[in-house]
């Protein structure tokens, strides 16, 4: 039997880490790498933790073997070594995601390929003075990765095509649900949906028309509860008795009445009061103790869309 290849998990935050089990459950070897060595002692038992959860709801049938492919490592290079895919997911910022590109360029082989976890900025602000450029690109994931499938596959002006399909490949494999995108476009599909959303929600909550609370429940109570099977277009087809295009004819008139006016960023004095709320409801030492509970019920919801035939 062959040996697993290898992955490299470079930056091992949430999203990181999260990556590592992705790979890890599938087969391969991963080497996690992060500079702060805080991060990297937090790895391994995260790890474990999250593998109970997932086997409780049937998601995994060996977690110990899945840790066992697991490895931590405090140096860029040896993380690297032999790795057929790196998945980076350092800070969102121009500066960082060029910094580790250029040393990742300097330490890859020569038949690597490298995926940015860059959640909207293109891979062309960060990838274009590196040698090996044509086999980085963007692959943007829902955090948590290991129970939200989807990943974003976007091209810079100079990514291979055949690189992109590669990822493409891999992703299918690791059962995740990859979404190609043909050209570069800030933000790229998931955040420029979720961003108008949030902007309207934010309007709403700015102008007193509902609380954080009541705007959270029509989500999660209502249109979170459709969207967890099927998309928007999707929606409205089964949402008219002639489908999307009598859809189209009874309500685009409504929709368009409802677009506002450019309203700039988010007022800090709203981000203020947004915070106050939200803090009342849950203190800041409870976030992490309410992410682990978002992930357990996740891993829940991912294992019935499973059992209904509803997975990528």
């Amino acid at each position: 039997m062959a040996a697993p290849q290898t992955i490299a998990i470079v930056g091992a935050g949430l999203v990181g880490s999260g990556w590592a089990l992705v790979f890890a459950r599938a087969g391969f070897r991963v080497k996690a790498y992060d500079p702060a060595p805080e991060v990297r002692a937090g790895i391994l038992p995260w790890a474990r933790e999250s593998l109970a959860d997932l086997a409780e709801v049937g998601l995994v049938s060996d977690a110990e073997a899945i840790l066992a492919r697991i490895s931590v490592h405090d140096d860029l290079a040896a993380a690297v070594a032999g790795a057929v895919y790196v998945q980076e997911s350092v800070f969102e910022t121009v500066a960082a995601k060029t910094e580790v590109s250029l040393a990742l360029d300097a330490v890859i082989g020569p038949q690597t390929i490298v995926g940015s976890s860059s959640s909207g900025i293109p891979a062309s602000q960060f990838t274009e003075g590196c040698r090996q450029r044509a086999r980085f690109m963007i692959a943007h994931p829902v955090n948590p990765p290991h129970l939200v499938p989807v990943v974003e596959i976007v091209p810079a002006p100079w990514t291979a095509p055949e690189a992109v399909a590669q990822v493409v490949d891999l992703m299918r494999a690791v059962e995740q649900a990859p979404v190609r995108l043909t050209r570069e476009i800030d933000g790229f599909v998931l955040n420029r949906l979720q961003g108008v959303l949030l902007n309207e929600a934010w309007a709403l909550y700015e102008d007193g028309i509902a609380s954080l609370a009541d705007i959270d429940a029509t989500l999660s109570q209502g249109l979170g509860l459709r969207w967890a099977f099927m998309g928007p277009f999707e929606t409205i087809d089964l949402n008219a008795p002639g489908g999307i295009a009598d859809y189209a004819a009874r309500l685009r008139g409504l929709y368009a009445g409802m677009l506002r006016p450019a309203r700039g960023p988010w007022p800090d004095a709203v981000i203020a009061r947004a915070t106050d709320e939200r803090r009342a409801s849950l203190p800041a030492a409870d976030l992490a103790q309410r992410r682990a509970w978002r992930d357990a019920k996740l891993s829940r919801l991912v294992a019935f869309k499973k059992s209904q035939g509803l997975s990528a």
